[in-house]
């Protein structure tokens, strides 16, 4: 994907965990990463759904009817199911939501990137000498992640708030 989200405040995160591991809080560095956890979550699963449910629209045939697809994968499923979220609390704390090109088929590593521009122009049914295009609403990826950037930073600045409340 062109852009990850990432959750952070590098130096309040950064002195926050060198704090942690000066009071020895493992209980609340696993709170800490778990509630930084549940933030993020919702934001994946709205980038999942609409995927998902993303309307993808041809030009219009011309000529013969199509017929059915040579594969047997969704494609709207396979990307959202590759969609990931990781926690850090080491050197570079915080938390990304990301598309994990390794669960994508080869052949679609780069259909996110694709998908979010808006404009899909593929082979018809693999053949390299007719090519179709297809139009995607655009940009599916960072408008959801627009909607969730100011709530998924409240709830994270919360956590951090109340880390510190319990080291002091």
């Amino acid at each position: 994907m062109t852009r990850d989200v990432r959750i952070l405040n590098t130096g309040s995160l950064l002195e926050l965990q060198r704090r942690l591991r000066a009071a020895g809080g493992e209980n609340i560095r696993s709170s800490m990463q778990r509630r930084i956890r549940r933030a993020a979550e919702p934001l994946k699963t709205d980038l999942q759904s609409t995927m998902r449910g993303l309307d993808i629209r041809s030009e219009g045939r011309r000529g013969r009817p199509g017929g059915r697809s040579p594969t047997t994968r969704p494609l709207r499923a396979t990307i959202a199911d590759s969609i990931r979220i990781s926690v850090r609390t080491g050197s570079s704390p915080g938390a990304t939501v990301w598309i994990d090109k390794g669960r994508l088929p080869p052949d679609l590593k780069n259909m996110p990137k694709v998908i979010n521009s808006g404009r899909i122009r593929h082979p018809v049914f693999g053949n390299r000498r007719r090519w179709a295009t297809q139009w995607a609403q655009p940009p599916w990826w960072d408008s959801t992640v627009r909607q969730h950037t100011p709530r998924m930073e409240r709830e994270v600045a919360r956590v951090l708030d109340d880390v510190r409340r319990r080291l002091e």
